[in-house]
């Protein structure tokens, strides 16, 4: 087996991270050293992705993310168990609904929104609270390249990302200078979570890549790492579109 790496002294809190995305996140961390509490719905997943990413350096916390009483939870149990959190990575999201806005249940759109966007902003009020307002530290929000443009049948999921970026610029200009806090708008990522969108065609979906590739989770661990080490300690309030370069056909027949 290969060795982990010494501790960095740092701790991670990193939402809906059993698997896809925040598992990759989550690995990324750990691979420098990081220490990480991780959270999901399914409390068989998250032991699971406990044990894979190494129990000495991780716990994880079961509960759904738009719960006010998991949040507090969760964040306690990091501060328990590590004394500290400095990063805060917002990955915990659903996209429950295909089909155009003007038939969208609004009780599902509610639903979107909460989990997408004030689940974001509760955990952020808890870390803020617990640690980075006195300590420093940084803030994640996985978004979506949907969030920047218009994206047909998934368009309660996009207006929900568009406003986790604006979330994004308002914790950075209130969390500063204290806490940085960005942003990655991922394009399609070969998750579960996005498997309708390439599953069965996914050489046809790549194919409108200039990369020629979708995404897999090891592309946004490492946009991540990088938002939430020293060498971004001059940024905040961005957000990093990591997409295979897919917008460079935008408007592009």
């Amino acid at each position: 087996m290969t060795a982990l790496p010494e501790l960095s002294g740092k701790v991670a809190l990193i939402t809906g991270a059993s698997r896809g995305i925040g598992y990759g996140v989550a690995e990324a961390l750990v691979a420098r050293g990081d220490r990480v509490c991780i959270t999901g719905r399914n409390e068989e997943a998250l032991k699971e992705a406990v044990e894979a990413l190494g129990s000495d350096r991780v716990i994880g916390v079961a509960g759904k993310a738009h719960d006010e009483a998991h949040q507090a939870l969760a964040v306690e149990r990091a501060m328990e168990a590590f004394g500290r959190v400095d990063y805060l990575v917002n990955n915990a999201g659903t996209n429950p609904v295909f089909g155009p806005m003007a038939e969208l249940d609004l009780n599902v759109a509610r639903k979107v929104f909460e989990t997408n966007v004030i689940s974001a902003l509760g955990f952020a009020q808890q870390t803020w609270k617990a640690w980075q307002s006195e300590n420093g530290g940084a803030i994640v929000n996985i978004a979506s390249v949907a969030g920047l443009a218009p994206s047909p049948f998934i368009g309660a999921y996009g207006v929900s990302k568009a406003a986790m970026i604006n979330l994004t610029v308002q914790l950075a200009h209130e969390f500063a200078p204290k806490v940085r806090v960005n942003a990655i708008a991922p394009a399609v990522v070969k998750t579960k979570f996005a498997a309708a969108l390439y599953e069965g065609r996914e050489a046809e979906a790549a194919a409108a890549y200039p990369l020629g590739r979708l995404g897999v989770p090891s592309d946004i661990g490492g946009a991540a790492a990088f938002l939430t080490s020293q060498q971004s300690d001059w940024v905040t309030g961005q957000t990093l579109v990591v997409d295979g370069g897919i917008f460079l056909n935008a408007g592009v027949e």
